[in-house]
């Protein structure tokens, strides 16, 4: 059913607004007793899931009882990272996820349901898993909050996304992501029917239909200005997902008629502190990005490879060196055959030979960003050269040099039009 839903291209949704649209949905849900939200972390800071979930505890009071962030494989949020992203939130009601323990399997999609919608590619189980506060904490109301956007795992980001991944557990998440990859990362991206999001939806239809969640989706696009509103919509099923989809690709996606020769990309450093994440200036601009051409990465935050000490040991030690390396080193290490998140997210995170992608690193040394198979710059150095503060997103000229600037890859897709079938 679907509670609220307002949005347009044009739509430009205030604070008030979001708050009035999600009282007069939960109007409708009638009385809760107990109730917990599930926003995602500081790396969604512009989804406006921190408002949605600040609103949510001022209709409900104490009822809400609890805050689960939806962290899935990142870190847990820090006590600044809450205080920026929820405001006067009480502290006492965030509890942490953690993705390799405290978990419940719900039930398991058959692995010729897997192959199928593979088409082939694999041909495994997956794991409905979910945090065991979700199933165990005796909630009559489960908020499910964020943004729906281009998404490089299962094409189109959020719904039972942030349910059976952000309160995932190990196995489930590793196969999700490597069913992503194999399938191909620019078939994925953009879309809301891939394997990865059938995979899901399998798990919600035939596992979760007891559970009393409600989806709370923004979309928000990156305009000149800043960061603008476009969409809310609310409701316990797909409806609610499909038609956010469909403004996200109407706002997130930039569809170019010539490839890019150079591409700078700003990654904010209170977002973006690992190539985990900083990565998706890779995955967001692949299809854009010309064969010999350039990817220029300003990461001042950036003091990691990934956002788990596993994951990060395997990233140092394979580095991004493309989809069949990657694949060869699945079949002959059994430490990445138990980590396929990480195999996945190195097949994504490389240009596949065709582009060069250097990073400009804020805590990293050259070696060890050229360990991983990328180009370093000096940061101090490529600031100045390409200044944010000065740049407008899309197409600008330094110096002679045309170059095109990306302020927050997590908000958009760029593609040509050729490579997007």
């Amino acid at each position: 059913m679907l509670y609220y839903r307002r949005g347009r291209e044009s739509d430009n949704l205030s604070a008030e607004d979001l708050r009035q649209g999600l009282f007069e949905a939960l109007d409708k849900l009638g009385r809760r007793r107990k109730v917990l939200a599930l926003p995602p972390d500081i790396t969604r800071f512009y989804s406006r899931a921190g408002e949605l979930t600040r609103y949510a505890r001022q209709y409900y009071g104490e009822a809400l009882t609890d805050i689960l962030p939806a962290v899935g494989t990142h870190f847990a949020m820090t006590e600044p990272e809450i205080r920026r992203m929820f405001g006067d939130v009480p502290l006492g009601l965030f509890r942490e996820h953690d993705w390799r323990g405290g978990l419940v399997t719900l039930g398991e999609v058959p692995g010729e349901f897997v192959k199928e919608v593979s088409e082939g590619k694999l041909d495994v189980p997956w794991p409905a898993q979910v945090d065991k506060l979700l199933v165990d904490g005796g909630f009559d109301l489960i908020l499910s909050i964020g943004q729906v956007v281009p998404h490089e795992v299962v094409g189109m980001a959020n719904y039972n996304k942030n349910v059976f991944v952000g309160t995932g557990g190990v196995e489930g998440i590793n196969k999700s992501h490597y069913l992503g990859a194999v399938y191909g990362m620019e078939r994925m991206m953009g879309r809301s029917n891939t394997p990865v999001r059938r995979v899901l939806n399998y798990a919600s239809d035939h596992f979760a239909r007891d559970m009393p969640i409600v989806y709370v989706l923004t979309v928000v696009a990156a305009t000149e200005s800043g960061q603008v509103t476009r969409g809310l919509f609310i409701g316990d099923g797909i409806e609610c997902f499909n038609r956010a989809a469909d403004l996200s690709l109407k706002v997130n996606f930039q569809m170019l008629d010539e490839p890019l020769q150079k591409v700078v990309v700003y990654l904010e450093p209170e977002e973006f502190k690992s190539t985990w994440l900083g990565n998706k200036s890779i995955y967001r601009t692949r299809m854009a990005m010309a064969d010999g051409g350039e990817l220029i990465v300003l990461a001042p935050g950036l003091r990691e490879f990934g956002e788990d000490k596993q994951i990060d040991r395997l990233i140092r030690k394979y580095g991004y060196v493309g989809t069949d390396r990657v694949l060869q080193l699945v079949a002959e290490n059994e430490d990445l055959r138990a980590n396929l998140s990480a195999a996945a997210h190195l097949i994504h995170g490389s240009s596949e030979g065709r582009f060069r992608v250097t990073y400009c690193p804020g805590h990293l040394t050259r070696e060890q960003i050229e360990s991983v198979n990328f180009r370093y710059a000096d940061l101090t150095h490529m600031m100045a050269r390409y200044n944010p503060k000065k740049l407008k997103d899309g197409f600008n000229t330094i110096a002679g040099e045309t170059i095109f600037y990306i302020s927050n890859p997590a908000l958009g897709l760029w593609s040509t039009r050729t490579r997007f079938q």
